[in-house]
């Protein structure tokens, strides 16, 4: 509500904190390849894949066609 009154979020939206899973497996994926990931640990929880294969992917329209661009 004070963040609202701020002016920081619109009325009537609350922002909730990100979880403990989806920061590490953001950082994880921010700093390795999955399959390094994969290659390192013998057993990752299903969940953890999942989250850090998500944040392995790019966010931007301009990423995702800078990527996908065969062009060098």
């Amino acid at each position: 509500a004070a963040a609202a009154a701020l002016g920081l979020l619109p009325l009537g939206k609350t922002q909730s904190p990100e979880s403990l899973l989806d920061i590490a497996a953001r950082k994880v994926a921010e700093k390795w390849p999955f399959q390094r990931v994969e290659e390192r640990f013998e057993r990752i929880p299903e969940p953890v894949q999942r989250r850090i294969v998500y944040w392995s992917f790019p966010r931007s329209e301009r990423e995702i066609c800078m990527y996908s661009s065969f062009n060098t």
